[in-house]
């Protein structure tokens, strides 16, 4: 997410509730996330970089709320629901689209800032693109879009591969989305695609234990962002 977009939602206040730009001085906000503090340092740093370029300064005029499920995605809807009783004005929700629908299913009225690689829409996250409706909005990133471009560039790396493994975490939203756009695009590069599956980084070694025996002479994925279950690929 650019910095600009990010001042634009958190700091543009237009869809928060009146009461928290009259109560600014003890405005809390909600960061819920399904990964732990340390992979995401730097984005970390440029939130309170937008926080404080906007005049919200942490431990003047809000405080942060962080809630880390620590790679365990069943752990959300608990995190959620404490951020609700902490009545935070906003639930910043990253890490995919998991952290968004746990944030989603514990309130239909504060305001949700997501980023997900997966369609909001068919998660249920908002209405449409155009008009996302309801209390969540956020950015779309076109990760799976990308698969037949991920392809692209393994055939030119490895032009004379004709069976391709496809590590995905069945688990995770957009799994689905993300198998039919490589399958696609390797039927246009007349490649065979072959599907190992890994829901966690514990599943890891035996997924490439399984590669080294299908015969893949290149192989393609997301690196596993979070542990079981539900971790992204």
């Amino acid at each position: 997410m650019r910095r600009r977009h990010f001042l634009t939602l958190l700091g543009g206040a237009t869809a928060w509730p009146v009461v928290v730009r009259a109560q600014r001085s003890s405005l809390v906000i909600g960061f819920l996330s399904n990964l732990s503090p340390d992979p995401i340092l730097r984005p970390l740093a440029a939130f309170r970089r937008a926080l404080q370029e906007a005049g919200y300064i942490e431990g003047q005029n809000i405080e942060i709320e962080f809630r880390w499920a620590e790679g365990r995605n069943d752990r959300l809807a608990e995190l959620a629901a404490d951020l609700i009783r902490r009545q935070v004005a906003v639930i910043v929700a990253t890490g995919g689209g998991v952290s968004a629908l746990a944030a989603k299913t514990a309130t239909g009225t504060i305001p949700i800032v997501f980023s997900t690689a997966t369609d909001p829409v068919q998660l249920g996250l908002v209405a449409s693109l155009n008009h996302p409706g309801g209390n969540a909005t956020g950015v779309f990133i076109l990760a799976n879009s990308l698969e037949a471009k991920r392809l692209g560039l393994l055939h030119e790396m490895v032009p004379r591969a004709a069976r391709i493994a496809l590590l995905v975490n069945p688990q995770a939203p957009g799994a689905d989305s993300q198998f039919e756009e490589a399958q696609a695009a390797a039927q246009t590069l007349s490649q065979e695609i072959v599907v190992v599956k890994a829901s966690s980084e514990a599943d890891l070694d035996a997924a490439f234990a399984i590669l080294s025996h299908v015969g893949a002479e290149a192989s393609s994925s997301r690196p596993i962002r979070s542990s079981t279950p539900g971790a992204n690929t």
